[in-house]
């Protein structure tokens, strides 16, 4: 009986010894299964997926006041902007900038006006009174002369010394009326240039007033074309708004968008730069619209590298130009692009993650073989985000590890027989240089 007993119990065990065993062996295999992949064919399509904002094509600049370099007036603050996104009419208020600095100024220029009006107008009495004074002289010398002249002709039958001395008196007179006529006329031009520096000093100290009323008449911005109002962004990418300052050089408050040809602005890093040219097609999509699928292409490629706030790659900035025109596009609207920048229309490819490297120059993949897995060299193509194009070592429906198996990682690379040739074919063309270098050597020794 007890005989029995430990039979039937052990039947019991190793029953659920091979159950066991049965549902591990398959939990592996799916687990195994689920690590592979299985080389495919079909389209294959090399995609760079960036990031955009939307912006138009085309804009016109509403620019506050430019003139404030004359006054040396470099940066000025946006007190008060209209809020972004409204339609405004060509003439209507868009913002106030801060115009303390500049009153300031206008008011030393008022006080500066206010002295070369006083000057000019104490000038001119100057001026005026010296004339005066100078064509007075000029009466009473020629009266003087005339008198001198009368004298000396009632004096004709006085002795000759009187008569000598009247004719003295007389060109005395005559003399000092032409000297006073010439000191007249010298004065008259000295008077002259004194009044027409004045004047310009005045017309001058006018003119840059008037200009300045001008510019403070700017300090409201307004708009110069009908549209929707979109704020600038500043130096750091964020766009301006109250509180911001705009540089003179650069006095942009806000733009006024052509909403019937929108753009896409986006960036490419530095590694995929190399496969985007103008003329690419771009499949865009909208995060406000996620079902709404647009079409563009590649208008400009940007020559010069920069570095974006917050990263540390350096990128390129891509202008796609979107087909058509939809009233729902607004500017900065986040765009989602796929720039295709080439398409294979059937190739055989396998995820990304199945491919290894060996000394940066081997490229292999773990492939199954019947029950045991190789380690196989493969030619690749072109890669996209996900998959990359075999161009040797794989057939259609082979599969492979998308990791490393275990106890693999020491098994020699199967090299593909083209790659292996060439390779020969290098070591030889190395090899009889080495040998010559080495037959050299001991010649070279005998001789010394």
């Amino acid at each position: 009986m007890k005989k029995k007993n430990l039979i039937i119990g052990a039947s019991a065990l190793v029953v659920v010894i091979l159950v066991l065993l049965f549902y591990f062996r398959n939990k592996q295999a799916g687990a195994a299964e689920a690590l592979m992949a299985t080389v495919k064919r079909g389209p294959f399509k090399v995609e760079i997926e960036t990031t955009g904002e939307l912006e138009a094509k085309n804009s016109v600049k509403i620019l506050g006041p430019t003139q404030l370099r004359d006054f040396r007036i470099w940066n000025v603050t946006i007190q008060n902007i209209i809020d972004e996104g409204t339609v405004v009419k060509k003439g209507e208020w868009v913002a106030t900038l801060d115009r303390s600095e500049f009153q300031n100024r206008f008011n030393e220029k008022q006080i500066e006006l206010e002295k070369a009006n006083s000057k000019f107008v104490q000038t001119q009495l100057d001026t005026t009174l010296q004339m005066r004074q100078s064509r007075d002289e000029l009466i009473n010398l020629k009266y003087g002369y005339e008198e001198k002249k009368i004298i000396l002709d009632q004096s004709k039958f006085e002795p000759p010394a009187t008569i000598k001395q009247n004719e003295i008196n007389l060109e005395k007179a005559v003399r000092a009326y032409e000297q006073a006529q010439e000191n007249y006329k010298i004065k008259k031009k000295q008077n002259v240039e004194k009044m027409r520096e004045v004047s310009a000093e005045l017309k001058k100290v006018q003119n840059e007033f008037g200009a300045m009323m001008k510019v403070m008449e700017a300090f409201n911005v307004t708009a110069p074309e009908d549209g929707m109002v979109i704020y600038e962004k500043g130096w750091d990418g964020k766009p301006i708004k109250a509180g911001s300052q705009i540089n003179m050089w650069e006095p942009t408050v806000a733009t006024l968008p052509d909403l019937t040809k929108m753009m896409s602005k986006t960036y490419v890093n530095e590694v995929d730069v190399r496969k985007v040219k103008a003329g690419q097609s771009v499949d865009i999509g909208l995060d406000a619209y996620p079902d709404k699928k647009l079409s563009g292409k590649v208008i400009r490629v940007a020559n010069v590298g920069e570095q974006r706030p917050n990263s540390d790659a350096k990128v390129f900035e891509v202008a796609v130009e979107i087909a058509g025109t939809d009233p729902t596009l607004r500017p900065s609207m986040t765009t989602s692009n796929r720039i295709v920048a080439h398409v294979i229309d059937s190739a055989l490819y396998i995820p990304l993650e199945s491919l290894h490297s060996q000394a940066d120059t081997v490229t292999f993949v773990y492939k199954v073989e019947g029950l045991k897995t190789v380690k196989q060299e493969v030619m690749i193509g072109h890669t996209n985000a996900n998959d990359v194009v075999i161009l040797g070592g794989l057939t259609l429906e082979d599969k492979v590890y998308l990791s490393v198996p275990a106890g693999l990682e020491e098994e020699e690379v199967a090299l593909l027989k083209e790659m292996n040739g060439k390779r020969k074919k290098e070591d030889q063309q190395e090899k009889p240089a080495e040998t010559e270098q080495k037959k050299v050597v001991p010649t070279a020794s005998v001789q010394n």
